[in-house]
């Protein structure tokens, strides 16, 4: 069943069906249910703090949100100033693309000086994790383990007032 004022879940969609279960599906990686969007830390922890803020309405393009989009892209500034304070990155990336699942979803990319590519975007390291099971373990592998990188995020957005979905 649609959310008030969301779209009906797609089917053949991977993240549609996620949303259905947040906690269930995106398991420890989960982080917050926002009313438009549910963050998670992404997978690529090299880049300590990296999170995917994945919307709760079906929509490949962000100008499909229509009157919802500044909500959405309220929640991922929130997000962003999270992942900044608590982690505390040299330079934030931003990448929303849906090449891969096409569902809107914003890449949330901490750069840190330790990074060797930190001037390149990091698709061209991760293409490199893709091929090279050593190197996937490496870019899984955070600073910090999963739990404390949730755990700081929540707390974060817990005592600033980020907004929580209601049920």
């Amino acid at each position: 069943m649609a959310q008030p004022g969301l779209q009906a879940v797609e089917t053949t969609c991977p993240f549609c069906e996620g949303l259905s279960d947040p906690v269930g599906f995106w398991g420890p990686h989960w982080v917050w249910t926002f009313p438009h969007s549910v963050a998670v830390l992404g997978s690529w922890q090299y880049y300590t703090g990296y999170c995917v803020l994945v919307s709760r309405e079906h929509a490949t393009e962000l100008s499909q949100l229509g009157p919802r989009r500044t909500p959405f892209l309220e929640e991922m500034a929130m997000l962003a100033e999270a992942i900044g304070e608590c982690f505390r990155p040299v330079k934030l990336n931003y990448e929303l693309l849906g090449n891969q699942v096409p569902h809107l979803h914003w890449h949330l990319i901490p750069r840190y000086d330790h990074d060797p590519d930190r001037r390149r975007p990091v698709w061209f390291t991760l293409e490199m994790a893709e091929r090279d099971s050593g190197q996937r373990l490496r870019f899984q592998t955070g600073h910090l383990p999963v739990d404390e990188c949730v755990r700081r995020l929540r707390n974060w957005l817990q005592g600033h007032g980020a907004p929580v979905a209601i049920a």
